[in-house]
């Protein structure tokens, strides 16, 4: 059996998600200061490459300023048939946003993504996983403003993001406009301790033997695993620029390692789209 038919014959455990923004969407910088080169289309390149060869279908949360640029990528991703989320519009921390900017940022957003992908998006994960403890108010306007379900509460201890007593587990969460299914990021729960370990810069900078035991003890449980990546972290050329030291020891680390993990990952484990591994839909 192929490796392509023994992907449809399998059933998909794990989420393979992307969070679409260009190299510089990512390291704080404000709007302003963003720079005008785009390299976005290196890393998709490169990553579409691989999902088409291990016949994986995504969640690509894209970010608003992305999809008004790039219209027809989001529309070529949906017409492959990967499932087309939403990112936020000018990729912010939203608990560093009122509650009326967050609701702006999160509109724009909604509708650029719905103009190219042909259909509003239903998923949202927040820039930086920054919906904490102290922006839980931002899931209630996720509701009001139509979407089913939110991926960005990510249980674990970090100075950007995380809120480590959240459940593990998908929940819902009750707002004024009706429950919102919260599908939170997966850690590993080792000694008393939420880890992270299937995504981004952890992908990375991990070694492989750590991530390879990391994901057979998480595969021996029950629920699936969600993994993320950001397009530029298969781009190792992006441009260098001065930032801030703990900013730049997890954003520049080995980026040539990414395309060759991802590999790896891809042969050892089922992936397919979150809304279809969690049904959400």
């Amino acid at each position: 059996m192929s490796r392509s038919a023994a992907h449809s014959a399998a059933k998909q455990r794990h989420a393979f998600t992307v969070d679409v923004e260009e190299w510089y969407h990512g390291i704080e910088l404000e709007p302003s200061d963003w720079p005008s080169d785009s390299r976005l289309l290196v890393g998709m390149d490169r990553l579409l490459g691989l999902l088409h060869e291990f016949d994986i279908k995504a969640t690509f949360f894209v970010l608003g300023a992305v999809a008004e640029r790039f219209s027809q990528l989001v529309a070529d991703l949906a017409a492959d048939g990967h499932e087309i989320a939403c990112h936020g519009n000018m990729h912010q921390f939203v608990y560093r946003q009122s509650r009326e900017e967050f609701r702006t940022d999160i509109q724009r957003a909604r509708a650029s993504v719905g103009a190219a992908a042909g259909s509003p998006p239903v998923g949202y994960r927040a820039p930086y996983f920054s919906i904490r403890q102290d922006s839980l108010w931002a899931l209630d306007i996720l509701a009001e403003e139509g979407f089913h379900y939110d991926s960005s509460i990510f249980p674990v201890h970090n100075d950007r993001y995380g809120m480590p007593d959240a459940p593990h587990e998908p929940f819902d969460v009750s707002t004024s406009s009706g429950p919102l299914r919260e599908v939170p990021l997966t850690p590993l729960r080792v000694a008393g301790m939420s880890l992270p370990f299937s995504g981004g810069a952890y992908v990375r900078i991990l070694p492989w033997f750590a991530q390879f035991a990391a994901w057979h003890l998480a595969e021996r449980g029950t629920k699936p695993v969600i993994a993320y990546i950001h397009p530029w972290e298969l781009d190792p050329e992006h441009p260098r620029i001065a930032l801030r030291r703990r900013v730049a020891a997890t954003h520049y680390a080995r980026l040539r390692v990414t395309e060759g993990r991802l590999r790896r990952l891809f042969r050892q484990h089922e992936f397919g789209r979150l809304d279809d591994v969690f049904k959400l839909t």
